[in-house]
């Protein structure tokens, strides 16, 4: 190869290697992101009163389709907790005592459903035994929906080291409906969709920038079930979370 081509090669190269770092570098400033939506919808003026408790269950259409347990858990326990916390009946615990009724092929899937259930001999006396009046089901997944880029990465005599950027998109879509048992009706439905992006840039070492939308869908939904459950009347959506 001639010295002007070997030029124009190690221009090009050099040139390619500047953007893809300008490109890194830009990836690393913005970091991940995160956007949400928040759409709640309240039917009813009921709310939860001293004494009474929330018990916040997976939808159990059946055995293959059910809401993730780690974003159960962080929903109850993130209204049980700070100094405005709410009580909050322990998920296995009521599904234990009302077994095998919230099993995934007998568990209601409306308010009717639930009515019914109620007249049967003594499970209307082994929920009120528990003390709880409102039921929150918490349906959706966080799925990944895009990705792309990539990572080399090259060992040599001088030592080793990556050159590249990767991302992903997960989105968070959960939906909580609310159900009084004791006035046997939906009070109503919060929507939470969350999509974050998260990036892995590398520079000799990848560096991941993680985004987290099922942390971010957990928080928002925790503090519009708060409010829905403690203030009387409808209410607007709240603010997005960035």
């Amino acid at each position: 190869m001639s010295r002007h081509c070997l030029q124009r090669l190690a221009a090009t190269t050099n040139t390619r290697a500047q953007a893809l770092a300008a490109a890194i570098a830009l990836s690393i400033l913005a970091g991940c992101s995160v956007t949400s939506r928040m759409e709640p919808y309240k039917r009813t003026d009921a709310v939860i009163n001293e004494g009474e408790q929330v018990v916040v269950l997976a939808r159990k259409h059946h055995s293959t389709h059910e809401t993730e347990a780690a974003f159960v858990d962080c929903v109850a326990g993130a209204l049980a907790s700070g100094s405005d916390g709410l009580e909050v009946h322990d998920t296995v615990a009521f599904e234990d005592q009302l077994y095998p009724w919230f099993e995934p092929s007998r568990a209601p899937l409306s308010t009717d459903e639930l009515s019914e259930l109620l007249d049967k001999p003594d499970v209307f006396d082994r929920v009120q035994g528990t003390g709880v009046r409102f039921l929150v089901w918490l349906d959706g997944s966080t799925d990944r929906v895009a990705s792309g880029g990539g990572i080399t990465c090259a060992a040599g005599v001088g030592g080793a080291g990556c050159m590249g950027l990767a991302w992903w998109e997960d989105d968070a879509r959960y939906d909580a409906t609310v159900w009084d048992i004791q006035e046997l009706d939906s009070t109503g439905t919060i929507y939470a969709d969350v999509r974050g992006r998260s990036t892995l840039p590398a520079i000799v070492i990848p560096i991941p920038l993680i985004a987290r939308p099922r942390a971010a869908a957990c928080r928002g939904m925790t503090e519009q079930l708060r409010q829905f459950l403690t203030a009387p009347t409808s209410y607007l959506p709240g603010p997005e979370l960035q």
